[in-house]
């Protein structure tokens, strides 16, 4: 399992299982190394966890605009 830190020192485990996105994966990031806490989603292209998420599940990255479609659609969203 890969390991990375944060500008603020804080340790995120990244267990290998993500999405891809249109640059590079987006990785889903732990807070702990049992992977009981869900920090978010890590920047595969940028090595960031600068990254957005909004309802429809549309991953962007903040830093370098990686970006994953939604996994949800509805023409309302239009």
């Amino acid at each position: 399992m890969e390991t990375v830190v944060t500008d603020d020192g804080e340790t995120l485990y990244l267990p290998g299982d993500g999405d891809r996105g249109s640059k590079g994966p987006f990785l889903v990031a732990y807070g702990s190394q049992e992977l009981e806490r869900r920090y978010g989603w890590f920047c595969g292209h940028c090595d960031s966890v600068d990254t957005a998420m909004d309802p429809m599940g549309r991953i962007q990255c903040n830093g370098c605009g990686n970006l994953r479609k939604a996994t949800e659609w509805d023409a309302a969203h239009e």
